[in-house]
């Protein structure tokens, strides 16, 4: 797969991208709005895996935090779509095949839905768990509705997305931007950029939480490598 020429291949990707942005833009909205009404059970749903009592500060607060839920169903939902549009307008300045995209689009859709499944049933539990561990008769945990959402929300979508990291890494070694020893050679700087990139997505600063999601991200890096050895990459 070779890059074209800079330009064209950025005019490439462009047109390619706004040919199904617009679809997709309103099947979100759509969709949202869909599952707005299903919201209040997803809702107890994640409550009852989670938490326990959830309290609002403001009129706006719960249905801010529907709303906010339902853009996460839809989002979520819809990643098939959205992931084979990224791929397909990313794809086209390289030259990428059809099977390559198939074949790459069915794995990013899985590793991110396994990113999503690991830290809902795994990771989240635990690390709420931890934090409401240092309440105690004198500290209560008052847990507002609107931040509840976005820790769940937010986290579980970093999870998806950093799940994706060995696609990436055999992607850019397959176009040729970089090579597998490149990765192996990097390892210390790897290290740093992943500590940063747990610091900036997970909703806490807290070094619990950016171990639950450091760590994995570290596992998945050699594992991106392990990858690459496998199919003969360079």
């Amino acid at each position: 797969m070779a890059l074209t020429e800079t330009k064209p291949g950025l005019l490439i990707f462009i047109n390619e991208l706004r040919r199904s942005i617009r679809a997709l833009f309103i099947s979100i909205v759509v969709v949202t709005g869909v599952i707005f009404f299903l919201a209040p059970h997803l809702l107890q749903i994640v409550q009852a895996h989670l938490a326990e009592q959830l309290y609002f500060f403001s009129v706006s607060g719960p249905f801010l935090a529907h709303v906010k839920l339902a853009l996460f169903g839809a989002l979520y939902g819809l990643m098939p779509w959205i992931v084979t549009v990224m791929l397909r307008a990313v794809g086209k300045p390289f030259r990428v095949t059809r099977r390559q995209l198939i074949l790459f689009s069915f794995f990013t859709c899985v590793l991110f839905y396994c990113g999503t499944v690991f830290c809902y049933f795994i990771t989240l539990p635990f690390g709420i768990n931890f934090l409401l561990g240092f309440g105690s008769e004198e500290l209560k945990p008052v847990i507002s509705v609107g931040r509840f959402v976005n820790f769940v929300t937010i986290f579980i979508l970093a999870f998806g997305i950093i799940f994706e990291l060995p696609i990436l890494m055999v992607f850019a070694a397959k176009i040729g931007l970089v090579t597998r020893s490149f990765f192996g050679r990097h390892r210390k700087y790897a290290l740093l950029l992943i500590a940063i990139a747990a610091a900036l997505l997970t909703p806490t600063p807290d070094i619990v939480n950016m171990l639950l999601m450091g760590g994995p991200l570290y596992i998945l890096y050699e594992a991106g490598i392990v990858i690459l050895m496998i199919m003969r990459i360079p």
